[in-house]
């Protein structure tokens, strides 16, 4: 399928938006969520883009590549002609840009960065960083060429779940406080796109203790703001186990004789610890997946990935996320 040819909407029933913007607690995965929807959205000859924003090139490196400029490159193929480009949101280049976009100061305003004046701005207005970053991505998932737009969708990896609200909705309070001008006219489309039916924001999560709590509150926040809340994506999951109760000693016991392994008392005693807290382990998560179930939204389950986070286990996680009802 050639480029010009590409589908006009984004790819699986389940992920209706064009801005997918993607946190969670950290260390709970949601580059490689990100990374693995941006692939999944790409599939059947689409275009999507990978946008990061916290100066981190956790892109980069999940893909093995050179650190990502502030510039959308070609970043990998997707399944059927598809297409992933990536781009690292780097504030103070987001800055030359809007002076050079609304101000026509394209040279005077890089003359700025010799003398820290660009440092200097976003340190006392620390929003002023949220609304240029945000702000690229709005024009990133609205642009078009040739009537129509040029990416089918757009996959923000957004900061953590503690820092999320506040990201988001820096562009209102901005919005609120600019009497005129540009950046009052930006801040309230940006803040407008974020809570439309374009946008939503999925949560990315593990069924710990801690990484769930932050996810109820992190969906309890975002909807108090406004902002459209998608999926619950649970990372990492385990196959259930066989139902029924944990094997005796002489069960094992017997099961090590019969494969020719060592049975003696120590080994048994350890395999029996073992398993017991796997069950107890495995209700504990039934507990919390029950938890996230009441909050009445999607609820997407990945596979934990044994041989880790590699271009395999990338296109296994984008299928299970296509298949996502």
């Amino acid at each position: 399928m050639r480029a010009t040819e590409r589908p006009a909407e984004p790819a699986g029933n389940g992920w209706p938006a064009r801005l997918h913007v993607v946190t969670g607690k950290g260390g709970t995965g949601k580059t490689s969520v990100a990374a693995a929807l941006a692939l999944a959205l790409a599939s059947g000859g689409r275009r999507t883009l990978l946008v990061e924003v916290e100066g981190r090139q956790g892109i980069a490196q999940l893909f093995g590549t050179d650190p990502l400029p502030y510039e959308e490159r070609h970043l990998t193929d997707a399944p059927d002609g598809g297409e992933v480009r990536a781009l690292a949101v780097d504030a103070e280049e987001a800055l030359l840009e809007y002076l050079d976009m609304f101000y026509k100061l394209g040279a005077a305003g890089r003359a700025l960065r010799k003398f820290g004046a660009i440092d200097f701005a976003t340190t006392i207005a620390p929003g002023l960083r949220d609304v240029l970053l945000t702000g690229k991505v709005k024009e990133a998932t609205t642009r078009t060429a040739g009537q129509r737009r040029v990416y089918d969708a757009v996959v923000l990896d957004a900061p953590p779940t503690g820092r999320i609200g506040r990201f988001l909705n820096v562009t209102a309070e901005t919005a609120r406080l600019a009497k005129v001008g540009p950046i009052k006219t930006q801040s309230e489309g940006v803040a407008a796109l974020l809570r439309s039916p374009m946008a939503a924001v999925h949560v990315v999560t593990l069924l710990e203790e801690m990484p769930v709590q932050e996810t109820v509150d992190a969906i309890e926040e975002l909807t108090s703001l406004g902002f459209p809340v998608g999926r619950v994506i649970v990372n990492g999951t385990r196959p259930p186990l066989p139902a029924g109760r944990v094997v005796t000693t002489a069960e094992l016991r017997r099961g090590l004789v019969a494969a020719g392994l060592p049975a003696d008392r120590e080994i048994v005693a350890g395999l029996h610890d073992e398993a017991r807290d796997q069950v107890v382990r495995r209700e504990l998560e039934d507990s919390l997946r029950a938890d996230l179930v009441e909050l009445g939204l999607p609820l997407t389950e990945l596979p934990l990935l044994p041989d880790g986070v590699d271009r395999a286990g990338l296109a296994a996680l984008a299928d299970a996320l296509l298949k996502a009802d």
